[in-house]
């Protein structure tokens, strides 16, 4: 059969109809291998996190993929007349509009496999393969393409270059033709010694940026190097960068999807972690159903980079590379354009002004020369004297040596923070960090482990921490309700220790499983070794978690009763499902099961309530005895166990989960604030459990209640009306995403006002706006974050930086990487501020010598007619040589003092080269060493040559064959030597 071509994704009325965000119990549910059939379902949940919360409330459905939706619910939402007379869609509206036609996830299984000429049982065979990858392109991730001729003309032409190239070529002009018919080998000296310079600054600048990329790449590694495709009907192990669209591919348990799969079979418990798209650290069952007309949020769809973190599943590729999910996110982030660093601006600043002034000094010589001492002095100076006083003066007012000498100051720093674990990407990036006043960081897995946690243990009529609980069992004598909980989390449990870590600590084991059942596996193993317990009731049969059931079931063997045909039932689930089903709980304290009355369900609900509040997933145990009808090999044993068994639990008790804080978060904010850095929270999650993880972490350090929008609501009502003011806060703010569309100017100028803010429930486009509105403001933001979601934010933010172990997206648009611990960036802002009082040590060491002192001998050579007291070689030599390895020991200074106790440096006005320096520089040490540096050349000339400073001044053309009786070779002599005094007393000052 000939290969085909993939035709165009259209949806027809009925899929392009009204959509109405409503409960999850009324979504189609996912199918085996046939006909889709529709049926009510509830969404995937593995726990019950704050769901009482308003911030649940608000909203008709929990919308896990919402970051990476662009709209395209609403877009469908407000086509009420079918299909609209489409315009070409815009430029920023291609994703949009692509993800709105696409129908990969609506059709029939056999019609996708169909349309990329598939076959379930076989896959494509080589041939096909082949030629569809040549067609495709690999499967890679789209990257930025430099453009190495623009760079390399930045490292030649950039900054000061620019007027050195008119001083090279001025000097080879000067050599020929004007210098013809006697060419002067000193002026082709400086034009050489000028290209070197120049070529040296290049090849430093292209150095750092090849040794950083490279860096760069031995860290990025997102995608998965294998991927297990059916290709002419065996299953064979491929990179993943050689799928194409139509291959079949197995996913398992531990493995990263390698593209944009269309889910053809599961094993009925697999799931998906998407908090590297969402920032959402609730896993997503998957589905071979349809099961949400967004393709990005269906959960027939795999998508490309996140993880399988239970089960196992076949899928055909429909989206490859740059197609992708993932793959149009990246695209999106290389299209918010490059802004330059701060330090960056201030190098442009300060290379126009010098540049600005020596253009003014070269004119100021050029018109003397023409309306003056070619008409008065005519013998003293020639078109080609003139041009290289010209050049003397570009050369001796640029600090050739500055940019050099700027660079190896970055690049100290670079590697200081290199060895506290921190990746500069770019050595401009380095300085920004110091005048960092405002910090937005993602929550999950940057402010939090991403590992979730037991943290707590309740009964009806008890409450224990995970770690009391533990205490408990070292004691020796733990309650009957405890016992029976360890059981229970132990057996209901479709995790498993990876048998090769099962040597080291708990905590330490790899687990595989998803993330609930493996915080639940290790906390029971941490409490008790379970390997007794599980051999002495083995699992007879089980039903998996469902997002339908909201639990999971076990039936196992019951080592306490002695008829064979009773079985110890373990259900373990969301407390809102399964508390309807219970009739007795387990009492902690009298050691004995009681009746579940009024009293005890208010007891349990304010349980719940408290770990809610606390941002902890409720897992609910239960249990019961039960004889099943069937025999255990019974098909219809599930139906059973469904229908007869799920009634009469008993409440065992709940565990808390949460995915806790790094250990040094709370630390670093409190280093930041000290530092006048204000740190804020902006999630993808739910706001109430950013608000919980904010206070763990001290982001929000008052016991009161944060303000929210209806604070902002009211207070520009009171301000409209003029009525009395209300006591808020005003120091912490708890806000979501959807209300920033609301926000006007006056209400983001009050927002920006507030030390302490949580963004909850923000898309990228979002977090791309709150960093934008900061910015606007005068802040200078940097932005934390791991995720797909968090890059257009990274690369917009002043300094973008990112987590190790994170997306490869966000790391390609990130300025920095934290290689390990999280306070890290910490060290990263000290080390920002002492790269820029070092770089102002630096420049105030080489201006006085490297530009104020030899600008002085050329005026003076001009306008008092002296012989020219320094050459434009030796000038050169001073600035790129002798001076820049004198100038080694202030780039290796430390902190003099401790710089997180000064506030940020404001980029708008404290400038790195300023008035201070600029009068330290030219007026004070510049004059001094100018006054010296004369003084001695005058002197040498008065002791070897015999000739009175009196006599030099408005010598002019008479410094010449027969003045003072001495020949013009002689006369040159001393004006060389002459020369190298002056350079000589100024290298010992």
């Amino acid at each position: 059969m000939s290969e085909k071509e993939q035709p165009n994704a259209q949806v027809d009325e009925a899929t392009l109809s009204h959509i109405v965000f409503q409960d999850d119990d009324i979504r189609p549910v996912r199918q085996s291998r046939g006909p889709s059939n529709y049926r009510k379902r509830v969404r995937s949940r593995s726990c019950d996190s704050s769901a009482s919360g308003p911030a649940r409330s608000t909203s008709g459905i929990q919308i896990e993929h919402r970051t990476l939706s662009f709209q395209i619910s609403e877009s469908q939402a407000n086509d009420t007349h079918g299909l609209k007379a489409r315009q070409p869609p815009k430029k920023e509206e291609e994703d949009r509009v692509f993800f709105e036609e696409i129908d990969y996830h609506i059709v029939h299984e056999d019609k996708i496999c169909n349309r990329f000429n598939v076959s379930r049982d076989s896959g494509l065979s080589r041939g096909i393969a082949s030629q569809r990858l040549q067609r495709e392109g690999k499967n890679v991730l789209p990257q930025s393409r430099e453009s190495y001729f623009r760079k390399i003309l930045g490292y030649v032409f950039g900054g000061f270059c620019s007027v050195l190239w008119i001083g090279v070529i001025i000097f080879f002009i000067c050599w020929r033709p004007l210098g013809d018919p006697d060419p002067q080998a000193y002026n082709l000296g400086l034009a050489i010694l000028v290209l070197i310079v120049i070529f040296l600054q290049a090849s430093f600048s292209c150095f750092q940026d090849w040794s950083t990329k490279r860096t760069m790449r031995s860290i990025l590694d997102l995608l998965p190097s294998d991927a297990l495709v059916l290709r002419d009907g065996d299953w064979s192990k491929i990179p993943s960068t050689d799928l194409v669209t139509g291959d079949i591919v197995k996913i398992q348990i531990g493995n990263k999807v390698p593209a944009d799969l269309r889910l053809l079979e599961t094993s009925g418990d697999v799931r998906f972690d998407r908090s590297m798209l969402t920032g959402e650290n609730e896993e997503v069952e998957g589905a071979v159903s349809e099961t949400d007309q967004n393709f990005l949020e269906s959960r027939n769809i795999a998508a490309m980079g996140t993880s399988v973190t239970n089960g196992q599943a076949i899928g055909i590729v429909v989206l490859i590379g740059g197609s992708t999910i993932m793959g149009r996110i990246a695209r999106a982030t290389s299209g918010v354009k490059a802004k330059p660093t701060l330090i960056q601006k201030e190098i442009s600043r300060f290379v126009l002004i010098i540049v600005l002034l020596t253009i003014c000094l070269a004119c100021l010589i050029l018109f003397t020369w023409v309306g003056w001492l070619r008409v008065k002095h005519h013998n003293f100076m020639n078109v080609v004297a003139m041009l290289n006083d010209v050049m003397g003066c570009v050369v001796a007012f640029i600090p050739e040596g500055m940019p050099i000498g700027m660079a190896l100051t970055l690049m100290v720093v670079a590697r200081s923070m290199k060895k506290v674990n921190i990746l500069p990407k770019g050595l401009s990036t380095v300085e920004t960090l110091g005048c960092v006043n405002v910090i937005c960081s993602d929550k999950t897995g940057t402010l939090t482990q991403n590992n979730m946690t037991a943290m707590s243990v309740g009964f009806v009529d008890g409450f224990l921490t995970a770690t009391g609980a533990k205490e408990v069992f070292k004691s020796g004598n733990p309650r009957k309700a405890l016992l029976e909980l360890h059981k229970a989390a132990l057996l209901c449990n479709d995790a498993t220790f990876d048998p090769s870590t099962m040597d080291a600590p708990v905590a330490q084991r790899l687990v595989q499983g998803n993330s609930t059942d493996a915080a639940v596996l290790r906390f029971a193993e941490a409490t008790r070794p379970g390997k007794e317990t599980t051999a002495a009731h083995p699992r007879r049969f089980q039903i998996p978690f469902n997002s339908k059931n909201k639990w999971m079931l076990t039936m196992n063997s019951d080592g306490q009763n002695q008829e064979k045909s009773k079985f110890l039932v373990l259900v373990k689930g969301a407390p809102d499902v399964l508390l309807p089903k219970c009739s007795s709980y387990w009492s902690y304290e009298d050691e004995c099961v009681k009746d579940l009355d009024d009293a005890s369900r208010l007891h349990f609900s304010s349980l719940q309530n408290r770990l809610s509040k606390n941002a902890e997933c409720v897992i609910l145990l239960c249990q019961r005895r039960y004889s099943p009808m069937v025999p255990l090999q019974s098909n219809v044993l599930g139906d059973e166990l469904m229908e007869y068994c799920i009634r009469g639990l008993t409440i065992v008790g709940v565990l808390g989960i949460l995915d806790p804080p790094r250990p040094e978060t709370a630390d670093t904010v409190a280093s930041c604030r000290k530092a006048g850095i204000r740190f804020f929270m902006v999630t993808g999650d739910y706001s109430l459990t950013g608000a919980a993880i904010a206070r763990r972490t001290c982001i929000f350090s008052g016991d009161a209640d944060p303000d929210t929008w209806k604070t902002l609501q009211e207070t520009r009502d009171h301000a409209l009306s003029g009525g009395p003011e209300t006591n808020y806060s005003s120091t912490s703010l708890l806000l979501e995403g959807p209300r920033l569309l609301e926000l006007s100017d006056s209400d983001w100028d009050t927002v920006c006002s507030y030390e302490e803010i949580v963004f909850g429930r923000t898309t990228p486009e979002q977090k791309l706006r709150i960093v934008n509105e900061f910015q606007k403001r005068n802040n200078a933001v940097a932005v934390t974050g791991d995720g797909v979601n968090d890059a257009p934010a990274l690369r917009a933010a002043d300094i973008g930086i990112a987590i190790s172990g994170g997306s490869d997206v966000a790391m390609e648009a990130a300025d920095l990487v934290l290689l390990d611990r999280f306070d890290s960036i910490v060290d990263a802002v000290r080390l920002g501020r002492l790269v820029f009082q070092n770089l102002q040590k630096v420049i105030g060491y080489l201006l006085p010598a490297g530009s104020w002192s030899e600008i002085w001998p050329v005026l003076m050579n001009v306008f008092i007619g002296v012989p020219l007291p320094l050459s434009s070689f030796l000038m050169i030599i001073i600035c790129v040589f002798t001076d820049l390895f004198l100038s080694l020991s202030l780039i290796m200074e430390k902190e003099e003092f401790d710089l997180l106790g000064l506030p940020p440096r404001n980029h708008r006005k404290d400038h790195l080269i300023n008035f201070k320096v600029y009068g330290q520089s030219y007026l004070f040490i510049g004059v001094m060493e100018t006054v010296c540096a004369h003084s001695m050349f005058f002197f040498y000339m008065y002791k070897k040559a015999g000739i009175p400073f009196h006599e030099l001044v408005f010598l002019f053309e008479g410094y010449s064959d027969g003045f003072h009786g001495y020949t013009a070779d002689e006369l040159t002599h001393f004006n060389v030597v002459g020369q190298c005094v002056y350079f000589v007393t100024l290298v010992i000052l």
